[in-house]
């Protein structure tokens, strides 16, 4: 497997990235919030990609993974800036197929925005864009709010692990980078794939998303027993065939 390891500085900050060589489009994985490329969905598109001959790019934002920084100085804005600093020096040139993970997919919306004949298709993961306006602020009641207000961080539940620590700008970067109350003006092929059980992010979102983006060719795949993670054999499986088909 040809997959060369690499480092990019962005802001003080040492972003870590792996990138298989192979055909174009390149795969362009963006994990979700708090995970990193090493996750299960992005090293199964990696040795899917390496049978196929296809070229793979994943990465870790700035406090992820085997990147140098501070989770909770992160931002939405600045892992966009992260993710666009490594796409610009590993992969300057060549169309590219964007996949987001949940968060990952919010931040792939940002930059597949700027991207012009680059832009080869998107695919979101039970795609999460605006749920910190949307999800979070929803989830805490006002005597919560206000008490994190003065702490300036937020305990964020994880029913995965440790509960998260956010910050107040977070949330303020966040309402900078909101998406879904506008159009979004991607013409090339998009897949949004979500389960139908995701107590996370509810599946409507990618119905919502759908309705926002300018493009026509626009599908939505709803596994009716999918849960957030969306990590299973089988779930696996279909996201390879949507994403291969998507490259063909």
């Amino acid at each position: 497997m040809d997959e060369q390891q690499g480092i990019v500085k962005r802001g003080g900050n040492a972003l870590a990235y792996a990138y298989l060589r192979g055909a174009e489009p390149t795969f362009v994985f963006f994990p979700g919030f708090a995970s990193d490329m090493h996750g299960t969905k992005a090293i199964f598109l990696r040795d899917r990609c390496a049978v196929r001959g296809q070229a793979m790019l994943r990465f870790d934002y700035a406090g992820h993974g085997n990147s140098g920084g501070k989770f909770i100085d992160g931002t939405i804005g600045s892992w966009a800036a992260d993710a666009k600093a490594v796409i610009e020096a590993a992969l300057p040139e060549g169309r590219k197929i964007l996949i987001g993970s949940s968060m990952g997919a919010w931040i792939a919306l940002l930059l597949a925005r700027g991207m012009a004949t680059d832009l080869a298709g998107f695919v979101g993961i039970a795609p999460a864009p605006d749920f910190t306006e949307d999800l979070i602020k929803s989830r805490y009641e006002s005597s919560q709010q206000a008490a994190t207000e003065q702490q300036k961080v937020i305990l964020l539940a994880n029913r995965y692990g440790a509960p998260t620590l956010i910050s107040q700008g977070f949330l303020e970067d966040a309402r900078q980078h909101l998406v879904l109350r506008s159009h979004i003006p991607i013409f090339r092929p998009v897949r949004l794939i979500h389960g139908q059980r995701d107590t996370d992010v509810p599946w409507q979102t990618s119905l919502r998303l759908a309705e926002r983006i300018d493009g026509e060719d626009v599908q939505i795949t709803l596994i009716k027993d999918g849960e957030h993670r969306l990590s299973r054999a089988a779930d696996l499986a279909l996201i390879d065939d949507i994403c291969s088909r998507l490259s063909d």
